[in-house]
């Protein structure tokens, strides 16, 4: 796929469309990664997004046991 480069104020840059932003997740900021020559542009996601979705399936499915001990045979409580 080619886009042009487009003016922007003082700058340039790309204009992506509507269901190329939708697809990828794309909304107010994107990562931009160089590498070998290449511009890579990632969704910028929010940190745990999804964690709450994917702790309720693991809990239906019974896949929420503590794989370690929440309280060791060493351990002294001072109450």
């Amino acid at each position: 796929m080619q886009i042009s480069i487009v003016q922007i104020g003082n700058s340039k840059g790309i204009r992506l469309a509507k269901n190329i932003l939708e697809k990828y997740e794309f909304t107010d900021k994107v990562e931009l990664i160089l590498k070998e020559g290449f511009l890579i542009l990632k969704p910028v996601k929010k940190v745990r997004d999804g964690w709450d979705v994917s702790f309720k399936e693991m809990a239906a499915s019974g896949d929420d046991e503590l794989l370690i001990d929440d309280i060791f045979e060493d351990e002294e409580f001072n109450l």
